[in-house]
């Protein structure tokens, strides 16, 4: 007799809420969690729990409430020693506990990659203080990147350029860490030609690749993504054998967005999600199987195709400018119009500055004309701040 899958959701963000719909398409029965009533992904959801998901407590007695099948994390910020010992009890945490805890952390999963597996990243310290800062920045020299070991979506990220410039930057980090934990990664900057993200899918069959996603940042968060990113066959290669040497490492099934930093045929790599990944948004548009219906099926341990493929397509993000409560959006008929072009709006409950409240998706005949697509779309969405 067959058992309706219970997936216990941590996080509910826009990932999650696609990730509902992937999963609720194949029986799956979801309880979205998340610090906030309505989030996007509750809306979707079987039921919902309100807990600040770094308060170890709360997070065991709703998993004892619920006895999920599959407890699958959203955001990196959660008490992860709390899923450790819930694994040792027997729950399935996706990928792997272990996976959520290395990954929390951008140091964890760095000297993962760089030390026991060596693969190619860029030069790097860590610090906990102003003066820790300044030493670790002799070292990699200047320009260097200061980034938070735990934060999401580029919070506390910025480029310096000279010793004047360090205070400014520790400081920015420190106001945009998660969790408890004053410490930040001090890296090279590195002159990459561009970046991707290798979608990577771990699953009952083997490993599988979805094509290279390339993407621009602004303010540490992505703003446009595009996919298939063209790269050599021999970037490809490499990036396809460190994304597996790492998932393969950190185990369990589901999806891993791998990011790289590429120049020539040379691959470095950057960091690690194991879950669906922001800018896999494209996917939505360019895949048969978006990155959320890959990460269900692998969970679930029904078949993913061996081999993935995409159409033209690309991602533009809609963002609100500032904090707002009764929010609406205006000119969908107009974003809509051209042929090829698609919505996702959140529907999240608040706005603030540079929040990220939709995605235009576009697809085309090739990458460039998708993002004019996408770009276009998302330029004529509004969003509209009620009293």
């Amino acid at each position: 007799m067959g058992h309706t899958a219970r997936i216990l959701l941590l996080g509910s963000g826009e990932l999650g809420r696609e990730f509902v719909i992937s999963a609720k398409r194949l029986g799956a029965c979801v309880i979205a969690c998340d610090s906030y009533d309505g989030a996007p992904a509750m809306q979707m959801a079987d039921a919902r729990e309100v807990f600040p998901m770094l308060d170890g407590a709360a997070l065991r007695a709703v998993v004892e409430r619920h006895r999920p099948d599959f407890i699958v994390p959203e955001v990196e910020a959660i008490r992860t020693e709390v899923l450790v010992e819930l694994e040792g009890e027997g729950f399935n945490v996706v990928p792997s506990a272990r996976a959520a805890q290395l990954t929390m952390n951008r140091d964890a999963i760095r000297d993962l990659a760089a030390g026991s597996l060596g693969l190619a990243t860029s030069r790097y310290r860590y610090a906990e203080n102003l003066a820790e800062v300044q030493e670790a920045a002799e070292f990699t020299g200047f320009p260097c990147v200061i980034k938070p070991v735990m934060s999401s979506s580029g919070k506390g990220q910025s480029t310096v350029h000279d010793a004047a410039g360090l205070e400014a930057a520790w400081n920015y980090a420190v106001a945009g860490m998660r969790g408890d934990r004053a410490r930040v990664i001090v890296e090279a900057f590195v002159a990459f030609d561009y970046e991707i993200t290798l979608l990577t899918v771990r699953h009952a069959g083997g490993v599988s690749f979805c094509p290279p996603i390339g993407h621009t940042q602004e303010r540490g968060d992505y703003r446009e993504s595009w996919q298939p990113a063209p790269m050599s066959s021999a970037a490809l290669a490499s990036a396809q054998e460190m994304a597996r040497a790492v998932v393969d490492d950190l185990g369990g099934h589901g999806i891993f967005g791998v990011e790289f930093f590429v120049t020539g045929d040379e691959v470095i790599f950057s960091e690690l999600s194991p879950r669906p990944h922001d800018t896999g948004m494209v996917t939505l548009a360019s895949q048969n199987l978006s990155e959320f219906d890959l990460h269900a099926r692998a969970i679930l341990g029904l078949p993913i195709p061996a081999s993935i493929r995409a159409r033209p397509a690309a991602s533009a993000v809609i963002l609100a400018d500032r904090d707002g409560t009764k929010l609406s959006y205006s000119g969908l008929a107009e974003a809509l119009a051209e042929e090829g072009s698609d919505l996702r709006i959140f529907a999240k409950p608040t706005s603030r500055p540079y929040r990220r409240m939709g995605v235009a998706l576009a697809t085309a005949g090739d990458i460039d004309e998708a993002r004019r697509k996408a770009r276009g779309a998302a330029s004529r969405i509004a969003v509209l701040y009620g009293e």
